[in-house]
């Protein structure tokens, strides 16, 4: 398998040279970049797929530097990756053979030629078996990734390029550090010198918390955030999908691979797991109330990987508690539900970014407010996009709540199974799941239903067409596979649990049985299949007994919505500002401090620009956008004060501290629902850690 995989490297590699070479006629170069390209993608998903169910392979060819042998390493887990890439690849390119006529005047054989060799360099990311060469090709990925995102050459572009390779290279530093300190302890820049060492605790816990913020970074978890929902908008919307759906997924393999591979023989600490599920959780609540704030359609969906990244790692911090407390069980459950969520959110991420490149494609916009009635314009595009929805808000019986279903279990039995303090940590943990949960299906509501229902709201929107043919395949290729990783849950778990299994170098645990989904030590069973069945004939029979009952009254269907007795217009439609507005009036101290983190962020990049291109910028005081304007201005008129505004409450006075806190307490009987959802999650908390701790 490893030989088909190289072989497929080395296509992608021919291809993206012989698509530079035509650059004159791009329409050569697009068909050249795009037929290698998917050929390619093809030879690596076979090749990953078939190391699922074969032993590790290993292969090193000794180079003239005796620290940088060329070492590979094909196992489960880095073939789940490339099978992974490969998919979203392959639909990326065949999307590509009608989105890239828009970039005709970009260039095209550039695009073709650092599309492929990104390509190539996140597989060698994760065969590389060398630390030397592991970085080598992490920067390659960095590199290609930022010409991609830069490739419009505009203001916004270039900034968010800029942000994105200054962070790249914060996590690379990081990841440095962390092999650094692994080979001056083993002798050796090789991996196995590194599996086959027992490194201290001290050593190993200073080695994998550098790794998990570096890795981190690239993954985009909180606080490292900060560059991807200003990076992966700013690029083609394929290439947007290639990484969301791939290239961040690399952080995830990168973190379990220095725990569970390269630190396997140290044990690890149950430390390491907590860190990883508070990280997981802050990151799943913010990015999905970040995401409920944006009228961007593309700057949403780079919200919610933020969001999913946290609910991954909640998967896999369960994994490393459960593997370092010496629970075997329970460190397959939590490895299951991250790899498998891994899985699910490449593939209706990658679907929801190119429905938005769609919706781009067909309007010329990606603002939510100008756009609506799209549904019966683009129909293909609606209903993929709304399969999506449906997928990345938990909705069964789709991939995205079977994932979701198996890091609850895994939450809930860690917590059952630990201390006081675990208990609590991971009570929070499920109350921060199911934050996230409630905030995605009503973000996901808005994303919809304002972008493909009601009336067009603008010219563009009126004018949209559904996308050609290339585009709507690769759409429903991603909607056929969250389906089937749905209804199909009860064969694909154990496959996936057999990669955990290979990691923690443990016996299988039982997982499915038949089409019901079994959860070890919780007893919980679910089967999507039957759900599916189930609500299939309950939402037919629903629909018969509302026809049956409009008809026999004879009621109409009025194309006009009811608006109270009021001539209806554009005006009383629900806008992208509406949905959600409480809920951002609710959480307006996290905006605040989003402001606070992208103006840090953005000074950073903007003085990086400066250095590097000073062009890039003019003399604006602060790279700033519109829409960013926009927003800025917005969140002010509903009270939600800018970052900037909290300087001075840092250095008040105790008094007005205490003053500020009798006002607070003063408020908690005013009627406002706002307090009221308070007290209903704490009090979620409160008696969820209380039945554990009965237990």
């Amino acid at each position: 398998m490893l030989d088909l995989i190289l072989l497929s490297l080395g296509l992608s590699c021919v291809a993206g040279v012989i698509s530079l070479l035509f650059t004159k006629t791009p329409a050569v170069s697009k068909v050249i970049a795009c037929i290698g390209g998917m050929g390619a993608a093809a030879l690596s998903f076979a090749g990953g797929c078939g190391a699922l169910f074969q032993a590790a392979t290993y292969v090193s060819w000794v180079s003239p530097m005796p620290f940088a042998n060329f070492s590979l390493l094909l196992n489960p887990l880095s073939g789940l990756l490339i099978a992974v890439i490969a998919a979203l690849a392959f639909v990326a390119w065949l999307y590509g053979l009608s989105y890239f006529d828009e970039y005709y005047d970009k260039g095209m054989g550039t695009i073709g030629f650092f599309m492929n060799f990104f390509i190539v360099s996140m597989n060698l990311v994760i065969l590389a078996d060398n630390a030397f060469w592991f970085l080598v090709f992490f920067e390659l990925m960095s590199l290609t990734s930022y010409v991609l995102v830069v490739i419009d050459q505009t203001k916004k572009s270039i900034h968010g390029g800029f942000l994105y390779l200054i962070m790249a290279h914060i996590g690379f530093l990081m990841i440095a550090c962390s092999f650094f300190v692994m080979a001056t302890t083993a002798g050796s820049l090789e991996f196995q010198a590194f599996r086959t060492f027992a490194f201290g605790p001290q050593v190993a816990t200073v080695a994998f918390v550098l790794a998990f913020f570096g890795f981190g970074a690239k993954a985009g978890m909180v606080p490292f955030h900060s560059w991807l929902p200003q990076a992966h908008p700013a690029a083609p919307s394929n290439v947007s999908a290639l990484m969301s759906g791939g290239m961040i997924k690399i952080g995830i393999f990168g973190i379990c691979k220095v725990c569970f591979d390269l630190l396997g023989t140290s044990g690890g600490e149950v430390s390491w797991g907590i860190l990883v599920v508070v990280i997981g959780a802050i990151s799943s609540v913010l990015g999905v109330v970040y995401a409920l704030g944006e009228h961007d359609l593309k700057s949403l969906l780079a919200y919610h990987s933020v969001e999913n990244i946290g609910i991954i790692l909640l998967g896999v911090g369960v994994g490393i508690f459960g593997w370092a407390a010496g629970l075997p069980w329970l460190a397959g459950i939590g490895l299951l539900a991250g790899l498998y969520h891994l899985i699910n959110h490449a593939m209706f991420k990658g679907l929801l970014f190119l429905g938005a490149g769609s919706v781009l494609h067909a309007t010329g916009t990606r603002n939510m407010e100008v756009l609506g009635g799209l549904a019966r314009l683009m129909p293909w595009t609606a209903l993929c996009f709304l399969i999506g929805s449906l997928a990345i808000s938990a909705i069964p019986p789709l991939n995205g709540f079977v994932s979701e279903w198996f890091t609850y279990q895994g939450l809930i039995a860690a917590a059952m199974d630990g201390d006081i303090f675990l208990r609590i940590v991971f009570a929070f943990a499920v109350v921060a799941l199911a934050i996230t949960g409630a905030l995605a299906v009503t973000c996901f509501v808005k994303a919809f239903g304002v972008t493909f229902l009601a009336k067009p709201r603008s010219a563009a929107a009126e004018n949209a067409h559904e996308v050609p043919a290339p585009m709507v395949l690769s759409m429903v290729i991603l909607t056929l596979a969250c389906i089937v990783l749905g209804l199909g849950a009860a064969f694909v778990a154990p496959v996936i649990e057999a990669i955990g299994a290979s990691m923690l170098q443990a016996p299988l645990i039982p997982v499915a049985e038949g089409v019901t989904l079994i959860s070890f030590d919780t007893i919980s069973v679910v089967s999507p299949l039957i759900l599916a069945v189930l609500m299939a004939v309950i939402i037919a029979v629903l629909v018969l007994v509302r026809n049956a009952a409009n008809a026999k009254a004879g009621v109409k269907q009025d194309p006009e919505p009811w608006a109270c007795g009021y001539e209806p217009d554009l005006t009383m439609e629900t806008l992208a500002s509406t949905v959600g507005a409480n809920v951002k009036n609710f959480m307006g101290p996290l905006y605040a401090i989003r402001y606070g983190v992208n103006r840090a962020a953005q000074a950073v990049a903007h003085f990086a620009t400066r250095t590097i291109n000073p062009e890039a910028f003019g003399s604006e005081p602060l790279p700033s956008t519109p829409e960013n304007q926009t927003r800025y201005d917005r969140d002010r008129t509903h009270g939600i004060a800018p970052a900037e505004h909290h300087a001075p409450a840092l250095s008040q006075s105790m008094l007005s501290i205490v003053s500020d806190l009798g006002a607070w307490f003063g408020r908690l009987e005013s009627g406002d629902f706002r307090t009221y959802i308070v007290y209903v999650v704490g009090a979620l908390v409160f008696f969820l850690a209380l039945i554990i701790l009965v237990r």
